[in-house]
């Protein structure tokens, strides 16, 4: 058992206290090089939407395309939690969009903890901190929404 607060908390419950914790809004603009760069490190380099402008306005689009796991540049940290970067590992990601990202857009981005899971381990005991992105246009309007594992040990 810890004491916290004057309470007698067990860590799990300290962690379950994290539950709700949401992050202030961050401004990413999404730009054409920031694009075509992650473009290439995914190793689509070579799939016109993503770095083709003229190609996307011809397909229908404002601009140059953002790939699907593009807000993961957008990256905020949990909010109100303060564990070492070494203690933390990147478990799983899925993205839900309402429509594309695209060069010009400016998205205002908060990331919430929407749950936190014990694991219990062989060596280790662990948590699943489970979170949620969303991503918002300017005018307020839901663009996409990341659900994001990460594994605290």
């Amino acid at each position: 058992m810890k004491e916290a607060g004057g309470d007698s908390l067990t860590i799990f419950e300290e962690y379950k206290n994290w539950i709700g914790n949401t992050s202030d809004e961050v401004i990413f603009e999404v730009e054409k090089g920031a694009i075509r760069a992650f473009a290439r490190a995914i190793g689509a380099g070579d799939f016109p939407l993503y770095t083709d402008e003229a190609f996307a306005r011809r397909q229908g689009y404002a601009s140059l395309v953002a790939p699907p796991t593009f807000p993961t540049t957008f990256f905020i940290p949990m909010p109100g939690v303060n564990v070492p970067l070494s203690r933390l590992i990147h478990g799983e990601q899925a993205f839900i969009y309402e429509r594309p990202i695209v060069a010009g857009d400016v998205l205002r981005v908060q990331r919430k903890i929407v749950d936190v899971v014990e694991k219990k381990g062989g060596r280790w005991d662990m948590l699943i901190a489970k979170t949620e992105y969303y991503g918002r246009d300017l005018q307020g309007n839901l663009v996409y929404t990341a659900k994001t594992n990460v594994i605290i040990h």
